[in-house]
C-alpha cells in the first residue's frame, strides 16, 4: 500500500438509534502516498498573465519574477507554454520543453503592460497549448494571474465556469490566483472550483512569489489524477447531499470528481445519507463507496472500494458515545461555510444588519462545536467569523469580500495553503 492512495471511509454515527429514519454524514478521506520529487509525473504548466494596463509598474514586475521563480522549479522534461493578454490573448512561448531556461527568462522579463483584460481569451489560448502535449502521464495545469475585471469577450461566472467543466472533462486543471482588490472573485473562484483546482488572494503584489512558490509545490507532489468518488446508497439508505464540492447524480448513486490528489495531503468527500428505520443489533450496510483514480507513481488506473456498515441500538447514550468527532467536525465546517455564503450574498444586497448576525451566530455555533469536540480548527473558524462581522461596512467590503471567497474556497476544497 506504500505507493497507493490511503482511503479512510467514516460515518459521523457508527451507531445508530434503531427503528427510526434519521440522516448522518459519511466522510471520505482520500491522502496521498508520499513521494520524492525526482519521482513526481511529468508537468505540462501554462502560465497565463494578466498584462492589461491595470498591471503596469510593480504588480507586473512581481508577476515576472514570481514567473521565473516557477521556471527555475521546472526539470527538463516538463512542457511550459506561456500566455499574456490584455485586449487579447498572445503566446509568448508555445508549449515546450523547458530546457533553455535563459531564454524563457529572457522573454519573460520583456513583457509590458497595455490595454484591456481579455480574460476568456486567455485561458481558451493557453488551453490550447496545454492540449499540444496533454497526456494522461502528465500533470496538466493552468495557472492564471489577474488583477483586474474581464472585459473583453465572455466575462461572467457562469462563462469562464462553463469553459472550466469543459476543461475539467479533458482533466486539465485550473489554478487561479486574484492580485490587488480589482479582480472578480467570484468570477475567479467559479474558474478554479470547476476544474477542481486551487484559488487564491494576493492582496500585496511583492507575495505573488510566495504564492507561486506554494502552488507550483502542489503540482510537483500529485500523485493521482482523475479521482473518481462514488458514493451508492445500499439497503434503502438515500444519499441526500454532497458538502462543499460538485456532484453528478444519477438514481442512488453520487460521483464527485476530484481532478488531483497531492501527496501527504489530504482531501476529503462529505455525503449526508439518509437511512431508513433498521432493527436494533442488526449492523447492515448502508452504503458503498468506490475510488477509482490514475496513479501518477505507475501510470496505472487503480480502484478501491469499501463497504460501510452501522451497527444500531435503542440507547441514545450508546449513539453519543460512538460519535466520530472528526466526521462531525468536518460537517460542521461546511455547514458554517453556507452560513458564510449567505451572510456575503446577505451584504450584497445592503443587508449589514443580517449578514453581520448570520455571522455572529456562525460564531456561536462553532465555539459550542469547538467545545463540543475539542476541535482547534471549529475554533479559528469562529474566530474568523467574529472577525468578518466588524468588517461589512463600505470602506472594508470590496477586500473583505475577496478575503472570506477565499476563505470559503479553502474550506470546501481543503487546500493547502
Amino acid at each position: 500500500m506504500a505507493n497507493k492512495i490511503q482511503i479512510n471511509a467514516e460515518l459521523a454515527n457508527p451507531v445508530l438509534l434503531a427503528d427510526r429514519k434519521q440522516t448522518t454524514f459519511l466522510r471520505i478521506g482520500l491522502t496521498g502516498f508520499p513521494i520524492k520529487t525526482e519521482k513526481v509525473a511529468p508537468l505540462n504548466v501554462a502560465l497565463v498573465i494578466d498584462k492589461s494596463g491595470s498591471m503596469q509598474g510593480e504588480k507586473l514586475r512581481c508577476a515576472k519574477d514570481a514567473a521565473i521563480i516557477a521556471v527555475k522549479r521546472l526539470r527538463p522534461d516538463d512542457i511550459l507554454s506561456i500566455v499574456t493578454y490584455d485586449h487579447q490573448a498572445d503566446i509568448l512561448l508555445p508549449a515546450t520543453k523547458a530546457q533553455d531556461k535563459e531564454i524563457i527568462i529572457a522573454a519573460i522579463n520583456k513583457l509590458t503592460a497595455g490595454g484591456q483584460t481579455a480574460l476568456y481569451d486567455g485561458v481558451e489560448k493557453s488551453a490550447k497549448e496545454v492540449r499540444k502535449f496533454l497526456n494522461k502521464n502528465r500533470i496538466n495545469r493552468i495557472v492564471l494571474v489577474s488583477d483586474g475585471l474581464a472585459n473583453i469577450g465572455p466575462c461572467t461566472p457562469d462563462e469562464l465556469g462553463a469553459l472550466s467543466s469543459s476543461l475539467n472533462k479533458e482533466n486539465i486543471v485550473i489554478t487561479t490566483i486574484g492580485l490587488g482588490l480589482g479582480y472578480h472573485e467570484d468570477l475567479m473562484t467559479e474558474l478554479a472550483k470547476k476544474s477542481d483546482g486551487n484559488h487564491a488572494f494576493v492582496e500585496n503584489a511583492n507575495d505573488l512569489a510566495h504564492f507561486f512558490d506554494h502552488e507550483f509545490s502542489d503540482i510537483l507532489s500529485v500523485v493521482a489524477q482523475e479521482v473518481n468518488v462514488t458514493i451508492i446508497g445500499v439497503n434503502g439508505t438515500r444519499p441526500l447531499r454532497v458538502l462543499g464540492r460538485e456532484v453528478q447524480i444519477e438514481d442512488n448513486q453520487f460521483l464527485v470528481k476530484l481532478n488531483q490528489l497531492y501527496s501527504e495531503q489530504e482531501k476529503y468527500v462529505l455525503v449526508e445519507l439518509e437511512v431508513p428505520p433498521t432493527p436494533v443489533k442488526q449492523e447492515p450496510i448502508i452504503a458503498g463507496v468506490a475510488v477509482v483514480y490514475r496513479n501518477m507513481n505507475n501510470g496505472k488506473n487503480e480502484r478501491q472500494s469499501h463497504k460501510i456498515t452501522a451497527t444500531f441500538t435503542d440507547s441514545q447514550q450508546l449513539v453519543e458515545e460512538k460519535t466520530n468527532a472528526t466526521v462531525m467536525t468536518a460537517a460542521i465546517e461546511q455547514l458554517a461555510v453556507e452560513k458564510n455564503e449567505l451572510a456575503v450574498t446577505l451584504r450584497d444586497e445592503g443587508k449589514i444588519t443580517e449578514a453581520r448576525q448570520v455571522l455572529l451566530d456562525n460564531a456561536t455555533f462553532l465555539a459550542e462545536e469547538a467545545a463540543k469536540y475539542g476541535s482547534n480548527n471549529l475554533e479559528t473558524l469562529k474566530n474568523i467569523n467574529t472577525e468578518d462581522a466588524q468588517k461589512l461596512e463600505d470602506d472594508n467590503w470590496t477586500k473583505q469580500r475577496k478575503s472570506m471567497r477565499r476563505q470559503q474556497y479553502k474550506s470546501k476544497t481543503q487546500q493547502a495553503y
